[in-house]
């Protein structure tokens, strides 16, 4: 908006450490200022302060810190602002109730029930936010026009629903007032579909604020969109974070006379829009802080290097936040903070936990940098308060920080200046564990300088905070060279120039501003109001008209909310987006069609579909056109264009940039002399060779050796980055280059698995995540798997190297291979592996391999799904690859590969693949996945060469080797020290009383282990056999959870312990025997009992609890969470998948839409069984109906029968699964089988769980009803 003459402009970012304050002033100059965002001992309010700073400087008279400012001279006030980001990080929102549908009550407890690290047998998950839980009497489900269905409603979306029970108010009344007794003030109210049928959701509200609930957050109104869990998330943090904001808010206008009535006070949100402070709420705030930094850039950077698409590099003390920008902000409609979804527009920003304040460590021969902080206090050893050595020591040993352009601030009394020599001495104890290892260790080894130790510990931050950007560009089909690295924040100066150099970059661009460019985004941000509204109408020429008619109605919205902010029409614009898919796929583009006008055959507001077919394209590869396209969502994003015009740049400067001093500073090589400039002194036309330092108050920037600075026009400084030196690295080992190639070698398997989930088409792939993507050496061992499905782990490898076996010479450029069976390392056979021979000229076999494994949701046999409960043979599983060319010579062999996915179907009893398009799709996948590997370790080989790569690929397992040893050696000497053997053992039991036995011997000279599993029992007839790779898997997955670090993930894990495994068990079965059972349930007993040896936990519930319902035409699959056991100083964890699985189970109004069921959510139950008395089935007895008049065979595989879990010290066993039947609940039934359910059937299913003497882990139940009887029984299969 217009600037009145005569008054302040102010934009403030408000962080967790600082506050900065960007004013413009009367007259056009500007005036910066940073401080401390918490000083009580000084004032109460830190933007408050800052703002009375600058007046007192531009008027030149004193204003007292215990007076409300005159406002009379302020404009505006805009700030971003971290209130409601540390309010979630620190969970100290508003005490809150959920509201939520009855039978949901765990709704958000369990989420996805995947869990956030693989490998923490504490299994840490976040607390949820609300305090307690109401359960609302109420029950809309979708209408299916079924025999003694009610009247239906439609909602806002088109959909007919069914009122099967309308709002229990007075019920409800008595239960909101004892919540109001209890001291809770604040509901989020959740109820079914509300997101296209609000009426209860607004019946209850009023009622609430009726009572005097203060603040009431309805999630139809917060985030109207599809999916109740990621809504429910984002409802709970709205009514937990936005009291605290709205306090806040109070607090801040105080201390102004008026309470700001005649300023205009704005707030920026997630998305990057800025709006007024009475609609700045919690659910759309919590990256308020970063989002002003990624308009700054954008409103800078991008527009002074002539649209080259940008990305933001914002390195902090604890994190660094990086972003993309070209032309457009990216935006993402779901994402997680602090542990909590919300589903809200948010700037698509990654952060990656390494920063200025990151410790360094050195493990088994690898650097290490993070993810464990020094936090503020005490901070890095620098600091003088004792803390810990970080990447900011490793710096200030460098040289690349200057302590005498610090202000003295630090210290016990906050009075002295860094300290070089503290950051020297705790460098120096870490450089003591490197030269130990480099001297002493197996790879003998010059010690390294101290220097040189600081230099390495940079590399590898650099190289971690390189794994972002690649994700942001490599994985989405950017390419990184072409962008600009905008820098900014503290600490980001130090690394930019490295960091270009590593990615390609020619151009690093630091704002003079930089150290407050989130600020000055502030000042240049737009203000923006957003309408959006649900919509269930398929993207055709009949709903055009409609479409439209929409999109008017919330662009009128959005131009008279922003009218009344004081926009004239000309001053606003607005984009309109359609949320589209492809039907049948959950994968939904919000996109707009700015760049598509309209035609004759597309709405009027735009070709949405030629929009949405080309993201599709870029964004995934190919597109489905013979699918049509429907509508979730419509939405209007209004822009108040901001009119803020700052000061004009630094005059020209025709002499050479005055050098305020010459300081030393360590690069590759040794020590350099560097000269020092101000950039307060320095003016356009200045330039700079490297090395040099730029020094302001608020940041450092380092110009390396090689590159060049000047100033540019605008004040902004401009580094062209010299192309990387070609590497000198040998093949010998160096702890710094492995710990570098580590970073690479994980990014290439993120990287792949990213891109298999952007291109393949099924639900299973690419929403459920039910896949792995790994690297692999010349000889076929794992060098670097993603951390995606820990079944697959070992498995992949075995599979790997029985091809290079198996085919010899037969392998030549151009081949792809597939395979599942279970002698060939497969895990059942809807695991389909695809492996690709990477050959290298000059080199005869092939030097690498890449593979991926992802779990295809049919591929024939005798139930749909391949998951059959009582399979007794292989063949009865589906199709089986033991070793087939893919692709050969270049060419997709689809004829063959459909015959062979067909061929299921000529056995008696068996169907061929049920879903041959989604089939070919995924392999199709699969083979992209492999050749992004090939690609990114092309390029690795590019810069490095190849003897050195692969080398390194062995060093690598050499120190995932080193690790493992490590930890059998520190578990044989506690076991020595106490007087114990060493040798552990464990036993466990199938439900069919078969025994999984284990005896490790530790051989503490060497650090290695047999683990024995003689005794086992025998193959079995039926499905519970595991394949010899399913074994190593788990065990592959234990030791790296007893070793409780990261480490590299690979070959070398194993390396240190051999296997014994009976020929003829059941974890070696014949090649024909069937498997389907022992992937989900055997290999979970197998890691019972290893972590059982060892003491580490008690048992799992034991399965992975596999429900399957359907019949001939379609099939409804789902894993279903259990209690995860307990251990030694934590508790066991109810609702969460543990161990060998952790894919996401289907949100329940995704499945309720899509016809399959009406059901409740899963209910925890105590760890002493089931609820007592009829009662206790209430809460999960809401009606459940299959919506097609499909009431199907239900399959439930979730054991831990008769025998119950193997206990460990101080542990009882766990409750058992269970599965009841009949119109009462009364029946039970053997927790795995497969049976028809009658009508008006309800089933309840409890899944085992895990408790000890305290209370740890609570039981699942899942209640499902049919209507009515019909066909055949139908199963759709988990890994």
């Amino acid at each position: 908006m217009g600037s009145p003459e005569g008054r302040f402009h102010f934009a403030i970012d408000r962080g967790g450490t600082f506050t900065d304050v960007f004013a413009q002033c009367p007259g056009g100059h500007v005036r910066v200022l940073k401080l401390l965002s918490e000083d009580p001992a000084n004032y109460v309010d830190a933007p408050t302060e800052g703002i009375r700073r600058i007046l007192e400087q531009e008027g030149g008279m004193l204003l007292p810190r215990d007076r409300p400012l005159d406002t009379s001279r302020i404009a505006s006030i805009r700030m971003g602002t971290t209130v409601a980001t540390n309010a979630l990080l620190e969970r100290q929102g508003e005490p809150v109730a959920l509201l939520v549908t009855r039978g949901f009550r765990d709704l958000l407890h369990v989420g996805t029930q995947a869990r956030e690290d693989l490998f923490d047998l504490a299994v840490p998950m976040p607390e949820v936010l609300y305090k307690e839980v109401l359960e609302v009497d109420e029950r809309v489900v979708l209408y299916r026009g079924e025999p003694g269905a009610g009247t239906p409603v439609k909602g806002c979306t088109g959909d007919l629903l069914e009122v099967q029970q309308p709002v229990d108010l007075g019920g409800l009344r008595g239960k909101l007032e004892g919540l109001l007794s209890r001291g809770i003030r604040s509901l989020a109210v959740v109820l079914m579909h509300s997101y296209t049928w609000a009426q209860h959701e607004h019946q209850v509200g009023a009622l609430a604020r009726e009572l005097g609930f203060t603040h009431v957050s309805l999630s139809s109104e917060v985030m109207p969109m599809v999916r109740i869990v990621p809504r429910g998330h984002t409802a709970c943090a709205d009514a937990y974070l936005t009291p605290a904001i709205r306090r806040y808010v109070q607090g801040f206008c105080q201390g102004f006379q008026g309470q700001l009535k005649d300023v205009q006070v704005l707030f920026m949100r997630s998305d990057g829009g800025l709006a007024p402070m009475d609609s700045f709420n919690g659910s759309r705030a919590v990256l308020s802080g970063p989002a002003g930094g990624v308009v700054g850039y954008s409103a800078t950077t991008y527009r002074a290097e002539g649209g080259q698409p940008v990305i933001g590099f914002d390195m902090g003390g604890t994190s660094t936040d990086v972003s993309r920008y070209a032309g457009e902000f990216e935006h993402v409609f779901e994402a997680s903070t602090a542990g909590v979804t919300l589903q809200a527009p948010q700037l698509d920003i990654n952060t990656v936990a390494a920063g200025g304040g990151s410790r360094l460590f050195f493990r088994s021969g690898l650097f290490v940098v993070g993810p464990e902080s020094a936090g503020a206090h005490p901070g890095p050893a620098c600091y003088r308060k004792g803390g810990p050595v970080t990447v900011t020591d490793a710096n200030l040993v460098l040289g690349r920080l200057l302590p005498a352009s610090f202000p003295c601030i630090f210290g016990p009394g906050e009075d002295q200046p860094l300290s070089a020599e503290a950051s020297r001495k705790a460098l120096e104890a870490v450089a003591t564990e490197v030269n130990s290892f480099l001297t002493n260790g197996p790879c003998v080894a010059s010690p390294l300088s101290l220097e040189e130790v600081a230099m390495g510990f940079v590399r590898v931050a650099n190289e971690a905070m390189c794994r972002p950007i690649r994700a942001l560009t490599q994985a989405r089909g950017h390419d990184p060279s072409a962008h600009v690295l905008a820098c900014f924040g503290g600490a980001g100066g130090q690394h930019a120039c490295a960091i270009a150099r590593a990615l390609g970059m020619d151009t690093v661009h630091i704002h003079r501003h930089s150290g407050l460019l989130s600020a000055l985004g502030l000042a240049l941000a737009d203000v923006v109001h957003e309408a959006q509204e649900p919509c269930s109408l398929p993207y055709a020429p009949e709903t055009f008209v409609q479409l439209d008619q929409r999109l008017s109605r919330l662009e009128e919205q959005c131009v008279e909310a922003l009218r009344t902010q004081g926009f004239p029409r000309s001053q606003v614009s607005t984009e309109s987006f359609l949320h589209l898919r492809y039907q049948g796929t959950d994968c939904a583009l919000m996109v707009s069609a700015h760049q598509h006008p309209a035609t004759a055959h597309s709405p009027r507001a735009g070709d949405f579909g030629a929009a949405f077919v080309e993201r599709y394209m870029r964004e995934f590869g190919f597109v489905i056109p013979e699918r049509p396209v429907v509508v979730d969502n419509v939405r209007v994003r209004g822009t108040g264009r901001s009119s803020l015009h700052l000061e004009d740049t630094p005059k020209t400067q025709t002499g050479p940039p005055r050098v305020d001093k010459v300081t030393q500073c360590y690069f590759e090589g040794g020590y350099q002399e560097t000269p020092v400039y101000l950039l307060g002194e320095l003016g356009y036309g200045h330039k700079f060779q490297g090395p040099c330092l730029i020094i302001d108050s608020n940041s450092t920037i380092l110009v390396e050796p090689g590159c060049q600075a000047e100033v540019t026009e605008a004040g902004d400084i401009r580094i062209s980055v010299g192309a990387e030196a070609p590497s000198t690295v040998g093949a010998q080992l160096d702890p710094i280059h492995l710990s570098i190639f580590s970073h690479r070698f994980m990014s290439i398997a993120e990287q792949m698995g990213r891109i298999l989930q952007r291109t393949a088409i099924s639900t299973n792939i690419k929403e459920r995540l039910d896949f792995s993507c790994a690297l692999f050496g010349p000889d076929g061992g794992l060098v670097s798997n993603a951390p995606h499905i820990p079944v697959h782990l070992g498995a992949m490898q075995e599979t790997v190297q029985f091809q290079i076996q198996h085919l010899g010479a037969d392998l030549h450029p151009g081949d792809v291979l597939l395979s599942n069976h279970p002698s060939a390392g497969g895990s059942h056979l809807p695991d389909l592996t695809v492996i690709t021979p990477v050959f290298w000229p000059g080199q005869m076999r092939p030097v690498f391999y890449v593979a991926s494994r992802g779990h295809h949701a049919d591929i024939g046999g005798i139930t749909p799904g391949s998951m059959p409960p009582h399979s007794t043979s292989l063949q009865q599983e589906g199709a089986v690859f033991l070793s087939f060319k893919l692709v050969q010579g270049g060419v997709f062999q689809e004829e063959a590969v459909t015959e062979a996915l067909r061929a299921p179907g000529k056995i008696t009893g068996c169907s061929g693949t049920r879903n041959l398009h989604d089939n070919l799709s995924d392999l199709r996948a699969q083979v992209a996945a492999n050749q992004k590997g090939i690609q990114l370790v092309g390029e690795l080989i590019g810069q490095y060469g190849l003897d050195v790569v692969q080398a390194y690929m062995g060093h690598i397992q050499a120190n995932a080797e080193l690790a493992v040893r490590d930890m059998l050696r520190a578990f044989g000497t506690s076991r020595q020290a106490k007087g114990l053997p060493l040798e552990v053992s464990a036993e466990d039991h199938m439900d069919d009383g078969s025994p999984v036995r284990l005896r490790v011997q530790i051989n503490l000279s060497q650090g290695s282990a047999v683990f024995d599993f003689s005794g086992t029992g025998p193959e079995v007839f039926g499905n519970l056999n595991a394949p010899r790779a399913i074994t190593l898997s788990a065990l592959i997955y234990c030791l790296r959870c007893l070793v409780g670090r990261d480490i590299p993930l690979n070959q070398g894990c194993l390396t240190p312990v051999r296997v014994v495994i009976p020929k003829g068990s059941i974890l070696d079965p014949s090649p024909e025997a069937a498997v389907v059972g022992g992937n989900v349930l055997t290999s979970q007993r197998v890691v019972d009992v290893i972590l059982g040896a060892f003491g580490a936990c008690a048992a799992s519930q034991g399965c992975m609890n596999n429900v399957t319902l359907g019949n001939a035409h379609m099939g409804y699959y789902e894993t279903v969470a259990g209690g995860a056991g307990a251990g030694p100083g934590w508790h066991g964890r109810s609702g969460v998948h543990s161990h060998m699985t952790n894919t996401r189970i289907t949100d329940p109004e995704i499945l309720e839409s899509r016809g399959r069921a009406w059901c409740p959510w899963p209910k925890l139950t105590d760890p002493e069984g089931w609820p007592h008395g009829e009662s206790g089935w209430e809460d999960i007895r809401t009606r459940v109906s299959w919506g097609r008049v499909l009431p199907p065979h239900t399959r439930w595989r979730g054991l831990r029968g008769p025998a119950g879990p193997c206990p460990t010290s101080g542990v009882a066993p766990a409750a058992l699964g269970l599965s009841r039947a009949g119109q009462r609940l009364r029946v039970p039934q053997s927790p795995g089988g497969c049976v028809r359910e009658g009508p008006h059937n309800k089933r309840v299913i409890k899944s085992p769980c895990s408790r000890s003497d305290q209370p740890c882990s609570r039981s699942v139940l899942v209640c499902l009803s049919t209507r009515r009887r019909i066909a055949p029984v139908s199963a759709l299969g988990g890994h």
